[in-house]
């Protein structure tokens, strides 16, 4: 699977751009330019992020317009970036163990379902892309669940009237590490660990796997136009950034409709400490779901849908964008590039 140039082309394939594969990256530039451009992506979307966390540790629906008009005039501008420094400080060794995880796997397992299995090169493609998704996010939850057990309770604080029980108050990011050290241990710090696993995973195998198919369809259907002149294939910037854009926003609608209830469970794991549960400990998964669905019933389980998938399309759109820009940025021959 040759990611280091174009596609050889015959009339019955689809062209596709030149991708740059693990070995042609010059790595210190790669994490260091990756961890700053997605630390800026990451405080963009941040926002969305608080309003789905609010929305799924709520006992009743609400709007997404109409939380977001609850926090601005409760707790100001401030509001929408709770928990957004610790989630910071996470963002930058997750980043780069996702992205280093991602790069190796795609490269390796492409390589090995053309080679050896004699997979068909948009079949190696998807299984590379959905495998590297695999990979890229179990290896990013090591260090993301306990920032992200810390910084989502903390984005639920100021919210907390209308909430399932079982939520603590803490003063920022080192007082909530430490009181749940104290509680819980470092166990605490992975409360939902392997759900984090259940939910990430598929998420990003589904969204990795989607995004390869819809963008060799969108380039199959433009049929490549513009993309080519006397020295061959090369691919139009505008043009692929649409294209992109286009096939990460599918791709999150799938993952998000697929993942929501998933995500929706571990976060209340993550969220609430069980005081209403009559016994003081955490709410088993099994729990927690029936509570949901004795809350509003089937629904209740797709609570944060609409900024979920808002977010991650943003997300997503942002990143793989800021991605492929990074790549090239950080690929060792630039003039192979131009």
């Amino acid at each position: 699977m040759s990611l280091g140039a174009p596609e050889e082309v015959s009339a019955s394939e689809i062209s596709l751009p030149a991708d740059i594969d693990w070995k042609m990256l010059d790595k210190s530039k790669f994490f260091l330019l990756g961890a700053l451009l997605f630390s800026g992506v990451s405080g963009t979307l941040y926002p969305t992020v608080v309003l789905k966390t609010r929305q799924q540790v709520k006992l009743n629906q609400i709007s997404s317009l109409k939380m977001a008009s609850s926090i601005l005039k409760f707790e100001g501008f401030r509001g929408f970036y709770r928990g957004f420094g610790t989630s910071l400080m996470g963002t930058i060794p997750a980043r780069s163990l996702y992205m280093g995880a991602l790069e190796v796997t795609k490269s390796n397992v492409g390589k090995v379902a053309i080679g050896q299995l004699g997979l068909s090169e948009a079949s190696a493609s998807a299984v590379a892309n959905a495998a590297a998704g695999l990979s890229a996010a179990m290896a990013a939850q090591l260090v993301w669940t306990p920032i992200d057990v810390v910084s989502q309770r903390l984005m639920v604080q100021g919210g907390a009237r209308g909430c399932s029980v079982g939520l603590k108050t803490y003063n920022g990011g080192i007082d909530a590490f430490r009181k749940i050290i104290y509680a819980d241990g470092v166990r605490g710090l992975y409360r939902g660990f392997g759900f984090s696993i259940l939910t990430y995973a598929p998420s990003s195998a589904v969204w990795w796997a989607s995004y390869s198919i819809a963008h060799r369809l969108i380039w199959g259907c433009i049929g490549c136009y513009g993309c080519k002149d006397e020295s061959g294939y090369r691919s139009d910037g505008k043009a692929t950034m649409a294209i992109q854009g286009l096939s990460s926003a599918f791709a999150s609608g799938v993952s998000a409709l697929v993942t929501t209830p998933l995500d929706t469970i571990k976060t209340r794991l993550q969220v609430l400490d069980g005081e209403g549960s009559g016994r003081g400990l955490a709410p088993t998964v099994l729990q927690t779901l029936r509570n949901l669905v004795k809350e509003g019933g089937v629904s209740a389980c797709y609570r944060g849908l609409g900024p979920r998938w808002v977010s991650m399309s943003m997300s997503s759109t942002t990143m793989i964008t800021t991605y492929e820009f990074l790549k090239r940025l950080s690929a060792k021959n630039q003039e192979s590039l131009a």
